[in-house]
């Protein structure tokens, strides 16, 4: 940062608001561990049009703000597609509804020079926490290319952000192994374990439907490869059976088989199946916190009513 250039949090606050109270995300886990409590927090994707804007911040968000999660995330398009998107939904919720927000980056196709521009960017508009990821392919079906100069792994990204300084660095981790990995879930930990070495401060969780998946792969990051940091898992509320069935092939996760039966027996019920959903991820999470998880990374798909409802339900254990 120039010395001529000021974060929005050093700029005084209007008249009748209070500053807002960006944190360090490692700072919150520290504090929510130290107190014995576990961290809530909820991921968005930049809205496509106006009016997704408007339900975001209209309705979602004052919803959500009702139970008063720790932070939020706002994710990062397939390819950088929703680059500038993504900073300026992370820097309006935090201005306008003060709670600390992550933005992600990835780093394939991209150059290190717009990925150091993205983290000026961030860092000017008092963005202070990044989730570091390799990133997916484009949606048009394009190739990942590698620029000169840029990053393949994430943990190149992780390296590179923390040269920078001045950011808490959370990344991903894959309870059932990366899809893309082929030589087994061990090495794809192991990997993780990499990230973390480089400066990762936390770690958040792709989404899965059998907690032993979760327990198994934070005791080998724990007790086998000495992993310290918090390992959040990731819960996703199942709202639609045809579009769990979609996200699962996507990104790898496994449907269980008596779940899936579950699913299938309400049919075209799609209210029973959101009841079925909410109520299955609450004693999801319920046993995951259980069990000594650090906390809670709800995907709330942009709705307010599965993360509210999740977090009423568990009450003082959230």
């Amino acid at each position: 940062m120039t010395p001529t250039t000021r974060s929005r949090l050093d700029r005084p606050a209007t008249a009748g608001t209070a500053p807002a109270p960006i944190r360090f995300i490692r700072d919150i886990y520290a504090e929510k561990q130290a107190s014995g409590r576990p961290v809530i927090s909820v991921e968005f994707f930049p809205p496509k049009t106006p009016k997704g804007d408007e339900t975001l911040f209209d309705r979602t968000l004052p919803a959500l703000q009702a139970v008063s999660p720790d932070f939020y995330s706002v994710t990062y398009g397939a390819g950088g597609s929703t680059r500038d998107k993504t900073l300026a939904v992370a820097d309006r919720i935090q201005r306008e509804h003060h709670t600390t927000t992550m933005a992600h980056l990835t780093c394939v196709s991209t150059s290190k020079a717009d990925i150091e521009r993205y983290l000026q960017e961030a860092r000017d508009m008092g963005i202070r926490n990044i989730l570091a990821l390799r990133g997916d392919p484009p949606q048009d079906g394009g190739e990942l290319a590698r620029l000169e100069g840029g990053f393949e792994y994430s943990y190149q990204l992780v390296r590179c952000i923390k040269a920078m300084g001045d950011f808490s660095i959370g990344t991903a981790g894959f309870p059932e192994s990366h899809i893309a990995c082929k030589e087994g879930k061990q090495v794809d930990w192991q990997r993780l374990k990499a990230k973390i070495d480089r400066g990762a401060d936390f770690v958040l969780t792709q989404l899965f439907f059998d907690n032993d998946d979760y327990f198994t792969f934070r005791d080998y990051l724990v007790e086998t490869l000495g992993v310290r940091v918090p390992i959040t898992p990731g819960v996703l509320p199942i709202l639609n059976t045809q579009q769990i069935e979609r996200f699962t092939e996507v990104c790898g996760a496994t449907l269980p088989t008596d779940l899936r039966a579950k699913l299938e027996a309400y049919g075209d019920d799609a209210d029973a199946v959101a009841e079925f959903g909410i109520e299955f991820a609450t004693r999801q999470c319920e046993a995951l916190l259980a069990g000594g998880a650090p906390g809670l990374h709800l995907y709330s798909l942009n709705k307010a009513h599965a993360a509210t409802q999740i977090i009423q339900n568990l009450g003082p254990r959230a």
